[in-house]
């Protein structure tokens, strides 16, 4: 984050983009999901009439900025659903992560935070931070060089902004038992992304075997046997399943998606999955005993 001799630090632009899904029609979430996202919507549509007729600003002044948190599981549709949210509500979305903000120039990684937020009001936009985890965490308190005093003036610089803000912010975190308490007080709508129920995922095996696809056998019956099959599985890894199935019938000559592909591209992904939580779990067990040795001066 240093900047060299003469360098002169870039203005930055965030522009919104239009978001061309909304959650009706594009996204599948479990049924608690769906709900708080509903109610969420609600009281940005009925915004007037609960803090001004109804006169909720005197009893919640800072109800005029929504900072919601989507948290849960990879694949469990965080990003999507910003996007979606934003189509819903007829609103550009500004979609930054920590590459978009950080920036080589000392001091400026705050510079684009502020810049990012009067950016988002002037187009009334809302802001998405993806992976916020990153930006998020506990701030520094023991700084020992430059860069811990830019982490902190980052994550300083993004309190006072959402403590400004009037308009909508939206994380979106693997992690959230990683953000600092400052960060989690000033969040309005917490809301978990859960792996999808039954019907979740059925309902997104439907909307992938789209009608054009070739399908040998009861379309209804294929569903609920891929569902069951599928059973903890993230709408990412039944959309991988998919990309798995499709060239199958195309490798064997038959033509035609039949339930044996599908069943088998279920099996590669359950097999990965499986493949992946062992790497995990060593990963966790190397971190646990290095740890240890260190504690005991090994």
């Amino acid at each position: 984050m240093n900047s060299k001799k003469g360098e002169i630090s870039e203005v930055v632009e965030y522009n919104a983009t239009e978001p061309s899904t909304t959650l009706d029609k594009n996204v599948i979430l479990s049924k608690t999901t769906e709900l708080q996202l509903e109610e969420t919507i609600a009281k940005i549509k009925y915004h007037r009439q609960i803090y001004d007729n109804w006169n909720f600003k005197s009893i919640d002044p800072s109800g005029k900025t929504i900072i919601l948190n989507f948290y849960g599981k990879p694949g469990t549709g965080k990003t999507l659903a910003a996007d979606a949210f934003a189509g819903t509500l007829n609103r550009g979305i500004i979609k930054l992560g920590i590459s978009e903000l950080e920036s080589k120039f000392m001091g400026d990684t705050a510079k684009n935070i502020r810049k990012a937020f009067e950016d988002a009001h002037a187009q009334q936009a809302i802001i998405f931070f993806d992976e916020a985890d990153t930006l998020l965490g506990k701030r520094l308190s023991s700084v020992t060089q430059g860069v811990d005093n830019e982490v902190n003036a980052m994550r300083s610089t993004l309190l006072i902004e959402l403590e400004k803000f009037d308009g909508i912010v939206i994380f979106a975190t693997n992690f959230v038992k990683n953000y600092d308490s400052a960060f989690l007080s000033r969040i309005t709508h917490q809301i978990h992304f859960e792996l999808p129920d039954d019907l979740a995922r059925e309902k997104i095996w439907d909307y992938m075997l789209i009608s054009e696809i070739d399908l040998d056998g009861n379309k209804l019956d294929i569903i609920k046997k891929c569902s069951e099959l599928s059973a903890g599985f993230s709408g990412r890894e039944i959309r991988t399943c998919m990309r798995l199935a499709l060239p199958k019938p195309f490798l064997d000559g038959s033509q035609t998606l039949k339930l044996e592909h599908l069943e088998s591209a279920i099996a590669q992904v359950s097999k990965a999955t499986q493949v992946g939580k062992k790497s995990n779990q060593l990963n966790e067990n190397l971190n646990s005993i290095k740890a240890s040795k260190n504690l005991l001066g090994v």
